[in-house]
């Protein structure tokens, strides 16, 4: 339901001599956030579909869309951005010009600018884009796909998995998988560490698909890899230096209480006479040897 000075907005009357800068304000204002989410949406993948069919051969890497109310700035990620711009800027210029005409967007809201990737090695659309091109000139899959995994991991990325489906030499299709490194596949983590890209070459016997998942390092500033720190990951930290505690020696429990003198000999008892008790003996103390009669017999009262 609209509110108050969302009805007094779209039934104020524009005045004639408004400009179309109003006009749009007024449409954003109108639009709902499920349309605009939408809209934005569909914007999004019709925008990558023609950029990736534009830019593949000059290793198109991803899109961005950003800016403010009424500018709409466009950063082509690509690892030869020299081919993106251009000889003098005329290639971006025209791009830009049919994105403008094709979204009939009015002069001057759009901006393309061409960003190069820091890293190609662990970018998954980068390498895909790469193998399909490996693939289409007519290299055999085994030796493509064994190329483009040595050199992700040369790239410091902690593991790849790439897949190739389809007519591969038979008629028959199959997949086949080539694996190396560590690969997480479930958990918040592999939402941050795994960049995924998927591509489709028509071959003559049909239709190849290609998959190629990079599970990107650990890097503290995200520069060269994820920012993320991993949930199961366990640091073990080197033990601090032992130090001298400052008390000094010979205190406490095993304090000297005499002074350094020695300690008083045991007094010297004289002793019971056989069978008795010893003089200075505590209560309970265990008695001398009982007196035997003659033949080893023990001496017991006469019957």
């Amino acid at each position: 339901q609209r509110g108050p000075l969302d009805r007094l907005k779209a039934e104020t009357p524009l005045h004639p001599m408004d400009s179309k800068e109003d006009k749009k304000q007024v449409e954003i204002a109108d639009i709902s956030k499920k349309r605009k989410f939408v809209k934005d949406g569909v914007f999004y993948a019709e925008l990558n579909e023609f950029l990736t069919r534009e830019l593949g051969e000059d290793g198109y890497s991803g899109v961005e869309v950003r800016g403010p109310v009424g500018r709409t700035e466009i950063i082509i990620k690509a690892t030869r951005t020299q081919h993106v711009i251009g000889e003098k800027g005329r290639r971006i210029r025209e791009l830009t010009s049919l994105i403008q005409k094709r979204f009939d967007m009015p002069d001057g809201t759009v901006a393309l600018f061409a960003e190069k990737v820091k890293n190609r090695g662990l970018c998954a659309v980068a390498q895909a884009e790469s193998l399909c091109y490996k693939l289409i000139e007519g290299i055999a899959v085994r030796r493509a796909c064994y190329g483009v995994l040595r050199y992700i991991m040369e790239n410091e990325a902690k593991g790849c998995e790439i897949i190739v489906s389809g007519k591969l030499r038979a008629q028959r299709a199959k997949a086949m998988k080539f694996k190396d490194g560590y690969m997480i596949t479930s958990g918040d983590a592999a939402n941050h560490y795994i960049d995924e890209a998927v591509r489709h070459i028509k071959m003559k016997q049909g239709v190849l698909g290609i998959k190629v998942k990079i599970m990107l390092p650990y890097d503290e500033k995200g520069r060269d890899g994820c920012s993320v720190v991993q949930p199961d990951v366990v640091t073990v930290m080197e033990p601090k230096e032992e130090k001298e505690l400052d008390i000094p020696p010979k205190t406490g429990y095993a304090q000297d209480m005499t002074g350094g003198a020695a300690a008083a000999e045991p007094m010297e008892t004289t002793g019971a006479p056989q069978g008795g008790m010893p003089m200075g003996a505590p209560m309970g103390a265990p008695m001398g040897p009982a007196p035997t009669g003659p033949m080893g017999a023990p001496a017991g009262p006469m019957p």
